[in-house]
C-alpha cells in the first residue's frame, strides 16, 4: 500500500508561484510513475504533469507548459510541482498520483492509470 501526502497548496496572488510537494510512504519509490492532477470545482479531475521513475521523462497538459515544472528526489521519497505565472484558472485541487511500472522510462497521462491518490491540496489563485 502507498500513502501519498500532499502540501504546499495555498492562495496566491495572479502571477505568482507556489511549489507543492508530495511525499510517498513506499520502499521503492524509484519504481513509480508519478503525476498531478488538479479538479475545480464542478469540472471533472484533469491531468496537469507526469513523471517516470527516474524523472528523465516529463509531460505536461498544454495549459500549464513552460509555467509548471514536475520534478523528483528519489532519495526523499517526494515528487515535486514548481508552478510559476498562475493564473485564475489553475485554481483547483491538485493531487498526487503513483503507478507501480515495469520501466524507468515509464509514464502515466491518465487518471484511470494510476493505483493511488493524496487526499488533495488546495490552490487558489487570485486576480
Amino acid at each position: 500500500q502507498v500513502q501519498l501526502v500532499e502540501s504546499g497548496g495555498g492562495l496566491v496572488q495572479a502571477g505568482g508561484s507556489l511549489r507543492l510537494s508530495c511525499a510517498a510512504s513506499v520502499r521503492t519509490f524509484n519504481n513509480y510513475a508519478m503525476g498531478w492532477f488538479r479538479q475545480a470545482p464542478g469540472k471533472e479531475r484533469d491531468f496537469v504533469a507526469a513523471v517516470s521513475p527516474t524523472g528523465g521523462n516529463t509531460y505536461y497538459a498544454d495549459s500549464v507548459k513552460g509555467r509548471f515544472t514536475i520534478s523528483r528526489d528519489n532519495d526523499k521519497n517526494t515528487v515535486y510541482l514548481q508552478m510559476n505565472s498562475l493564473k485564475p484558472e489553475d485554481t483547483a485541487v491538485y493531487y498526487c498520483a503513483a503507478d507501480l511500472v515495469r520501466f524507468r522510462w515509464d509514464i502515466r497521462l491518465t487518471s484511470d492509470e494510476y493505483d493511488y491518490w493524496g487526499q488533495g491540496t488546495q490552490v487558489t489563485v487570485s486576480s
